[in-house]
């Protein structure tokens, strides 16, 4: 719904092995952990592997695995998550970075027990800074 505003601009991470973007929610309401179905993280073409990437929201870090149940965690239209994986570009050089974020939309049913899921993909070039 939101695409083009996924990545947050100016906010690549890099260091020991990891690296970080701050994302924010494709929607315009705020969904719980558990709706956050997936996401993948890609530097310069090089994606990080699906079991390195870690979400972390209201300061708490999470596997996917790990908030599929989760409906005490929310994320809001108004905040960042942020989103790492095993990636590790050169600091202080300029990337492109490509987000893929799958969200599940609970309230709006589209078939016998199904509901609205949302893939969005984002693409920004920008800086990495040490982390």
């Amino acid at each position: 719904m939101i695409p083009d505003r996924i990545i947050e601009q100016g906010t690549l991470t890099s260091g020991a092995g990891r690296t970080a973007v701050e994302v924010r929610i494709p929607w315009y309401r705020a969904l719980p952990a558990s709706c956050i179905a997936g996401a993948t993280l890609a530097v310069d073409g090089v994606t990080a592997p699906a079991e390195s990437l870690r979400w972390q929201m209201n300061g708490r870090t999470f596997t996917f695995a790990e908030m599929a149940d989760n409906t005490d965690e929310w994320w809001f239209p108004l905040d960042s998550a942020v989103l790492s994986g095993a990636l590790d570009p050169v600091a202080g050089a300029e990337h492109t970075v490509e987000v893929g974020l799958t969200v599940y939309i609970p309230y709006i049913v589209i078939g016998e027990n199904e509901v609205l899921h949302i893939e969005e993909h984002d693409s920004k070039t920008m800086t990495a800074v040490a982390a």
